[in-house]
């Protein structure tokens, strides 16, 4: 009874300061209603003929009576809409819950008013499964997750078990549903699941919406989630965009949930007692029971999801892109004085000009593309080669000397201010490599160590090297850490490096870098 007199009272001063000039939003901030609280109020007080002031003589009985008339008696002759119908047009693209009361009201003129139409409809979809209450546009959202429970997986040979993830997604508009079973939810699986979910169904909604996973989402943020790389690529590639879900909103992934949950129910469950030995065993046992899910009848509405999808939904998905996508990871690396970057331990040219620069790398399983301010600079063939180089001709300075910073003269000039020996080691260095700018980085690392070590330690242990024909980076920072530096020599033999040899370029050939 309160209730209903503080319902009352409200919407007598929502009448009053629309009579005032105020708008819908701004009697809502002042009494703390919902916009459309309000505006529902209004809409009513309109079609009762009601206005600010209200006749005094009007109880609130007889203002809640006119505002909220009861439903017609049983037996009045109007005709009762087919609500099936009505769900399942309003999940066509641009078809509204007026227009369908149009055209209801076209062939029962005599039939209920636009509001009590709605009140109708709001009270039968709360009959209905909560994963069938909800509106979606047909080919608007596809809505994906993993399931909560994992599926056991032995491995015959070793008996190790592997916890398969069960990947899960559900069409908005006819809740087709699709599952896989993956091996983790690594970013490859992740990406790999949303292809052939595509595939799938025969092409692709407007939108996906994920889970703030860690996969999908590199940074969770309630109004601006940062979408991975990779990720927002494969969107770009189908013509389709990402909208994660926010963060403790469960509104937002509630059609995920809920088919993650009949997932469990329909497929996962009656999987429990089967012990798997692959993947794919596993996923062949998943597709059949899939098929099943999706051809069950609906308890409270005709069809199944197959069925709905046929009629509804699969005309309206854009087309699956040509060629299918490759999966690939987005990396960032620093151009080296060298004009390489490392990816994997390989060393990739790009152009001699962004030395120094921050440039963002794709991999994929074939290629290796280098991007700097959005464009694409440099492209090679992926190679698995540990310590190699793979660099473009054009990338190199023009005659060795563009970059003028860093010419080899300056780094024996450097190393000759630790020591002789450390000299000839970069020298030895340098002249080992088809190009003098591949040894740039291994020099610099060894000058490096002067910052770790006394000067005379370095030098001592390139002298070591060099005797014992281990003038690399690597040979001497061992000789460091492991103080053999320290040991006498048993052979004290003078430095004595070849003057001709073919892979031997001679102090002149650096004198021309000054």
């Amino acid at each position: 009874m309160a209730a209903r007199r503080l319902s009352m009272r409200n919407i007598k001063e929502v009448l009053r300061l629309e009579a005032e000039g105020f708008s819908s939003r701004e009697i809502a901030r002042s009494l703390k209603l919902g916009r459309t609280t309000v505006q529902r109020y209004r809409g009513r007080a309109a079609r009762a003929g009601l206005s600010w002031p209200l006749p005094p003589e009007l109880t609130e009985s007889e203002l809640e009576a006119r505002l909220f008339p009861p439903p017609p008696p049983a037996g009045t002759p109007r005709g009762v809409p087919d609500w099936k119908h009505i769900a399942k047009e309003l999940r066509r693209p641009g078809v509204t819950l007026q227009l369908l009361w149009l055209e209801y009201k076209a062939v029962h003129p005599e039939g209920c008013q636009y509001s009590r139409f709605c009140d109708l409809f709001r009270e039968w979809k709360g009959s209905l499964d909560p994963v069938l209450r909800q509106e979606h546009r047909a080919g608007e959202k596809a809505f994906v997750d993993y399931a909560g429970q994992t599926v056991p997986v032995v491995d015959r040979e070793t008996g190790e078990v592997l916890e398969a993830q069960v990947f899960v997604g559900v069409l908005g508009a006819s809740n087709l549903t699709f599952a896989e079973a993956t091996a983790s939810q690594s970013l490859p699986d992740w990406i790999g699941s949303h292809v052939r979910m595509f595939d799938s169904f025969g092409g692709v909604p407007e939108l996906i919406v994920p889970d703030n996973l860690g996969s999908g989402v590199t940074k969770a943020c309630r109004y601006e989630p940062d979408v991975n790389p990779t990720y927002h690529e494969l969107a770009t590639h189908y013509g389709t965009a990402v909208l994660p879900t926010r963060p403790a909103a469960p509104r937002d992934k509630a059609k995920a949930e809920t088919g993650v949950q009949i997932a469990e129910r329909w497929i996962l469950a009656p999987l429990r007692n089967h012990t798997f030995f692959s993947l794919a065993e596993l996923n062949r046992e998943i597709r059949r029971l899939l098929e099943e899910l999706n051809d069950r009848p609906f308890q409270k509405l005709d069809g199944t999801r197959r069925s709905l999808f046929e009629s509804v939904e699969r005309r309206v998905l854009k087309p699956l892109a040509t060629p299918r996508y490759e999966y690939a990871e987005w990396k960032t690396a620093r151009v080296n004085i060298d004009y390489h970057i490392s990816v994997d331990n390989h060393f990739y040219s790009v152009p001699h000009r962004l030395v120094r620069k921050q440039v963002e790398v794709r991999l994929s399983a074939s290629t290796v593309e280098v991007l700097y301010d959005g464009k694409r600079v440099a492209a090679h063939a992926r190679s698995r080669r540990g310590g190699r180089f793979t660099t473009d001709p054009a990338h190199r300075p023009k005659a060795h000397r563009e970059h003028l910073a860093w010419p080899p003269s300056r780094l024996i000039r450097w190393a000759d201010k630790t020591g002789p020996r450390t000299a000839a080691v970069v020298t030895r260095i340098l002249e080992s490599k088809p190009h003098p700018e591949q040894g740039y980085r291994p020099c610099l690392g060894l000058l490096r160590l002067g910052d770790r070590y006394t000067p005379e330690r370095p030098e001592a242990a390139c002298h070591r090297a060099l005797e014992i024909g281990g003038a690399s980076y690597r040979s001497i920072k061992s000789i460091l850490e492991h103080d053999l530096d320290r040991l006498p020599l048993e052979e004290q033999a003078t430095l004595d490096l070849p003057q001709e040899h073919e892979n031997v370029r001679g102090a002149d050939y650096y004198s021309t870098w000054n």
